[in-house]
């Protein structure tokens, strides 16, 4: 299935977009997951079909269902909510591959520092109104300097999920 999208600038629709993370900690046996309640983005759908945008992140929006937790990870041994509010990804290029797939290149800033990143995304649904894009990709939250893991509670990578929705921009 090939799925056109049409140029022009796209806004995030927040009310229908969800970004979630889960890690598991304690040694293995829990799984941690969470949801930033507030997010905005922007995007641009080139002639050539290439794209570029910017997806924002409110890190105090940051739910895990455990108060205690979320006060934890917005503290400065995680997020440092404080000091760096937001979590950034620039998208650099997207570009549309073998029907729905769509190539991710951009820079994911978090706590200030600033790695590239690249992933695969999936085209959901595309039309005149509005597009949907999903995608899952694991990250090492040490490379942000979130290094904290007392008694070596938290091992492995960080799973990042996306439903993204977008649509037209109004002039």
């Amino acid at each position: 299935m090939t799925v056109a999208v049409e140029t022009g600038l796209w806004q995030l629709d927040a009310t229908a977009s969800t970004v979630g993370i889960q890690h598991r900690t304690m040694w293995g046996l829990v799984n941690v997951k969470g949801t930033f309640g507030a997010l905005s983005g922007t995007g641009e759908v080139r002639p050539d079909g290439s794209a570029v945008g910017t997806l924002t992140l409110d890190v105090a929006s940051l739910d895990t269902g455990n108060a205690k937790r979320d006060t934890h990870l917005r503290s400065a041994d995680f997020f440092d909510a404080d000091h760096h509010p937001e979590i950034t990804f620039a998208v650099r290029g997207a570009e549309l591959r073998d029907g729905d797939q769509v190539h991710v290149i951009g820079q994911l800033t978090v706590r200030g520092i600033s790695r590239p990143l690249s992933l695969n995304a999936r085209l959901k649904d595309s039309d005149a109104a509005g597009l949907t894009l999903d995608t899952e990709f694991s990250m090492d939250r040490e490379q942000f300097g979130m290094g904290w893991n007392q008694l070596g509670m938290i091992r492995g990578r960080t799973t990042v999920t996306a439903t993204l929705r977008f649509t037209r921009a109004t002039a």
